[in-house]
């Protein structure tokens, strides 16, 4: 049976529950895509600085669009659930480049794409999702636009009025054409709440040390869980650990827990 980019799109779509909110641990190459994929992973999300690091850049729309478009498509190759790329800015100077941007991640086979504000004026955000909708209807494509506030993970505005602030980039992006909002940076269950009752759209939070577990986000009314750059952080906090120990005492302990090489390799030995 040929599962179409329809299929998935649709599938991704439905994920989105509070009732069992969708969790993603998110990859940043091939190799962890599939790792996660195997773990029970009902989608792939791509982490825009596990990416830059491993392609030796910072994060904070560095990169250019083709070598992101080129590993998002390696990553719908490699594994068979749905996949949604982090576009961080949208790799565009305006919001006609964000199209081109989409366009190009769509046809790379990607069924969702996140897109942050950062610091930019909620207006820009705004623009760059109409042209991102109307890039994905060009495509006759579907595709789930996830919108990023960072007002919390930046610190943005007045903390007094940094809901309400959230709140109105959340109704202004919606209606621009977000089908889910993120808000990273929230670790209080009473403001999650907030948000989730206040956003007519699932509801993506980033999970960190502190944060509610996914069926206690899930209560909240949360609808999506990612765990961002945190991953791709651990794995190289595993490989400081083993390096620093090989070098300072001359043991490899660190080791022990390493997925055996078999079952790695097997990963990549033959046609998916």
């Amino acid at each position: 049976m040929t599962v179409t980019h329809t299929d998935r799109a649709v599938l991704f779509r439905s994920l989105h529950s509070p009732a069992r909110p969708l969790a993603l641990a998110n990859a940043w190459d091939v190799a962890s895509a599939r790792v996660i994929e195997a773990a029970g992973a009902p989608a792939i999300a791509t982490t825009s600085a596990g990416i830059s690091w491993s392609l030796g850049r910072p994060d904070g729309d560095t990169l250019t669009r083709e070598r992101v478009v080129d590993l998002v498509g390696r990553i719908v190759a490699a594994v068979g659930v749905p996949v949604s790329a982090d576009i961080e800015g949208g790799y565009a100077q305006d919001a006609a480049g964000v199209g081109d941007t989409v366009e190009r991640v769509l046809a790379a086979g990607a069924v969702g794409i996140n897109i942050e504000d950062g610091t930019r004026p909620p207006a820009e955000l705004g623009a760059r999702l109409t042209a991102a909708r109307a890039a994905a209807e060009r495509a006759g494509a579907s595709l789930f636009l996830n919108a990023r506030i960072d007002t919390y993970l930046f610190g943005l505005g007045d903390p007094a009025t940094r809901l309400k602030d959230t709140l109105e980039r959340a109704r202004g992006y919606v209606d621009a054409g977000a089908d889910g909002i993120f808000v990273p940076g929230v670790v209080d269950a009473a403001t999650i709440a907030e948000l989730a009752a206040g956003v007519a759209v699932p509801l993506n939070i980033m999970a960190v040390p502190g944060a509610p577990d996914v069926a206690a986000l899930g209560a909240l009314g949360v609808a999506r869980v990612s765990l961002g750059a945190g991953v791709a952080q651990a794995a190289y906090a595993a490989t400081r650990m083993a390096a620093q120990q090989l070098y300072d005492t001359g043991a490899y302990h660190a080791l022990a827990d390493a997925i055996p090489f078999p079952e790695l390799n097997g990963f990549f030995s033959g046609p998916r």
